[in-house]
């Protein structure tokens, strides 16, 4: 007789966390582009690829969304002054 705790099947597993997705994803690019790479189909890479760490943020409205979406577009122009910064720190 079996115990009421008891499951019958494959253990379940916990889902993936939103952290778990993105590495696999920079995992599976990065393996990807370094392949492309000794096959010189891309240029080498200094360095990374990818950013070490990410920011998370659910998006609950569409104010939040056009401030991100701003973001996001207007993200690239300030590239030139982070790297600016960081040098002069």
């Amino acid at each position: 007789m079996m115990d009421r705790h008891e499951t019958v099947g494959a253990p379940t597993r916990d889902a993936p966390t939103v952290g778990d997705v993105i590495g696999a994803f920079k995992s599976k690019t990065t393996n990807q582009y370094i392949k492309m790479v000794k096959n010189k189909t891309l240029p080498p890479f200094n360095k990374r690829i990818w950013q070490r760490n990410f920011y998370e943020h659910v998006i609950r409205d569409e104010n939040d969304y056009v401030r991100i979406a701003e973001y996001i577009d207007n993200n690239p122009i300030t590239w030139d002054d982070d790297v600016l910064s960081k040098h002069e720190s």
